[in-house]
């Protein structure tokens, strides 16, 4: 392709394009050709990637590098498939569809109008006649797979080595399907450089006094040809665009971070388990990437529920390094804004012998100041997604946090809120970010879940009564309305709950920020998870004997939006020995995004089990050396 732009060639039919392989979030095996597609402008006529690479984080590197990616309908309606080579079908969605060769040529114009570096990807199905079925190509994909893990072949040897057999494992299909993609292909190709042909003979301007196209040639055309012309360039765009608009379930708003983890690890003669102050210590360091905002992203990203993640990176290694991992993950960094004078946030943990946290630094200024970002460019991308969740973390300033929570109310979105830590988790209920923060109290209220543990608790309680939101009129009677008892509810809180949690104030601290934050799933780490929740009227919980045990209290029957409180104490799913425990940073990231990714189904399991699920994926990521384990995707089909 780069010979053929520097020859001046604009249209470039081949067989097929590389891919991101199968495991490349640990392998970074990516094939060069998308690196130079994003940086040449050549326009590829291709019949996608062979299908043991990985389609969907192929189709989001390309995004990555800046590549317009459609596939031609080929004689079908509707969504089509980018395909996957020798089959039509992939089971994955083009991000566009292209309806003939006229509308590729005109979307290849406007680019080339544009003097962007990029390329295009026109995506060509491979003849029906000669199409392997999908379900036929997956069983020979996944033996020819195993295959060459089971030989060895690897690196450089791989690849051959699984196109070997899968010539083999179809009696030579493959071969009589690669030749009518090659042919399909230039004759698609040779039609689309005609067409482009034809429209670059055309010299028009539009309303700006600027040309959809560059004219290679002075040849008259009528003014209806050329408004015409501009009609179909302006359509074709549009309906590129839209094709590359995706509507998701939920929408992550929080911090993106390399995080570096160390382990002390002293001496086997050493009786020391955690490291010494002022002085060096010996250690197992380690990086990955992590924020807040990304673990969650990506554990509902593993339990195969649509995502749109977005945060800020800087213009440095970290960043781009960042942005390589997101895309190796297969999650979208369409939303990812880089700002060119801020550095990408990096968060340091200094774990003990047993991997519990000693202390942490975390540089996360970049989330401090984007104010312009948040109404210029998530906003609207917030707006076109319709998610049914936002989750916002709390590394967000108290003003941007403010905005967030309004512009999730505004679309109808449910806000989730992770508090992050102690000293963050006060930004909630922050004095700047009360007037129109979008709060509110029930009905009204503008966050609908939150997932803080007993410390990030009794600090967003702390910061709340500092505000002075506890003797407000509203807050007090949503209070009088919940139908506590007047003489106190100690003896049934310590029956719901136990003792201590009651001498520590954790469930009526829970209690009094329900009006503001009527789902709050408090982390009590192995004590299991403390679930404090206002009922609506008419909820079954408040008539079933079998919940009957946890119900709190009862509002008035006739109260339009309250029914009760419901408080149980589930315990942990496992508990997990300390020896077992590789790393906790993102336990409780992991435990949200599974619960956001289960309430955004269109039939929810209750909150119960969800509960359960979600302490499963816990426990998997405090097993795991990755931030949020891989393994939770056994999860996906108990969602």
């Amino acid at each position: 392709m780069v010979l053929a732009h520097l020859a001046g060639i604009k249209v470039f039919a081949t067989g097929g394009l590389g891919g991101v392989h199968r495991g490349a979030e640990n392998s970074m095996d990516i094939s060069a050709d998308l690196t130079e597609l994003g940086r040449t402008p050549v326009a590829i006529i291709s019949s996608g990637c062979k299908s043991f690479l990985d389609i969907p984080r192929t189709l989001e590197y390309l995004e990555t590098q800046g590549v317009g990616v459609g596939t031609f309908a080929d004689g079908r309606v509707g969504k089509v498939d980018f395909p996957a080579f020798w089959t039509r079908d992939s089971g994955i969605s083009s991000p566009a569809v292209i309806e003939d060769e006229r509308t590729a040529a005109a979307i290849i114009a406007a680019q080339f109008s544009l003097s962007l570096s990029s390329g295009l990807l026109f995506a060509n199905p491979v003849p029906s006649r000669h199409s392997i079925p999908k379900t036929q190509m997956d069983a020979i994909m996944a033996r020819a797979i195993l295959d060459a893990e089971e030989s060895g072949s690897t690196g450089s040897d791989n690849t051959p080595f699984i196109l070997a057999r899968i010539r083999e494992l179809t009696g030579g299909q493959t071969i009589l399907a690669n030749r009518a993609l090659i042919e399909a292909n230039v004759i698609r190709g040779t039609r689309v450089a005609c067409e482009l042909s034809e429209l670059e003979k055309t010299p028009v301007e539009l309303a700006d006094g600027t040309q959809p196209y560059p004219a290679n040639s002075v040849r008259p055309a009528t003014e209806e040809v050329a408004a015409n012309r501009i009609t179909e360039t302006r359509a074709a765009l549009s309906n590129f665009n839209r094709g590359n608009e995706r509507e998701v379930d939920i929408f992550v708003a929080g911090s993106l971070a390399i995080d570096l983890s160390c382990d002390f690890n002293p001496n086997k003669e050493a009786s020391a388990t955690s490291p010494q102050p002022q002085t060096s210590n010996p250690a197992r360091i380690s990086q990955k990437i992590g924020g807040v905002g990304q673990n969650i992203a990506t554990a509902i990203h593993y339990v195969n529920t649509r995502v749109q993640f977005c945060s800020a990176i800087g213009n440095d290694s970290a960043g781009s390094m960042a942005r390589e991992m997101l895309t190796a993950k297969g999650l979208s960094v369409s939303a990812i804004v880089q700002k060119p004078s801020a550095r990408t946030a990096q968060y340091v943990a200094v774990n003990d012998a047993q991997k519990d946290l000693v202390i942490a630094m975390a540089d996360m200024s970049i989330m401090e100041d984007c104010n312009l970002e948040i109404e210029r460019v998530w906003k609207p991308r917030l707006d076109k997604c319709k998610p049914k969740w936002l989750v916002v973390d709390a590394n967000w300033d108290p003003y941007s946090l403010q905005q967030w929570i309004k512009n999730g109310k505004d679309i109808g979105a449910r806000v989730a809120f992770e508090p992050v830590s102690v000293a963050k988790s006060k930004r909630l209920f922050a004095s700047t970010a009360i007037d129109n923060s979008g709060l509110g109290v029930l009905p009204d209220h503008g966050v609908s879940l939150a997932t803080p543990n007993s410390l990030e608790l009794a600090s967003m309680h702390e910061a709340a009564r500092e505000a002075g939101v506890f003797e407000g009129d509203d807050w007090w009677q949503i209070i009088d309305a919940m139908g506590l008892s007047s003489s106190g509810s100690r003896d049934k809180l310590v029956a719901i709950t136990n003792s201590n949690l009651v001498d520590q104030g954790t469930p009526q601290q829970s209690i009094q920020l329900l009006p503001f934050i009527p789902t709050i799933l408090t982390k009590l780490g192995d004590k299991g998870v403390l679930m404090t929740q206002m009922l609506q009227p008419g909820d079954d919980r408040l008539r079933s004997p079998a919940h009957a045990k946890h119900v709190l209290s009862r509002a008035d029957p006739d109260h339009p939006t309250i029914g009760g409180v419901y408080m149980s104490l589930l315990p942990p799913a496992e508990t997990v020995l300390a020896i077992d425990v590789i790393s906790v940073n993102g336990a409780g990231d992991t435990f949200l995004g599974i619960i956001v990714a289960g309430l955004a189904k269109h039939r929810p399991k209750t909150l119960i089990d969800l509960i359960q699920i979600a302490q499963q994926g816990s426990v998997m990521t405090l097993k795991s050396k990755e931030a949020v384990s891989p393994e939770i995707r056994v999860l996906r089909d108990l969602l």
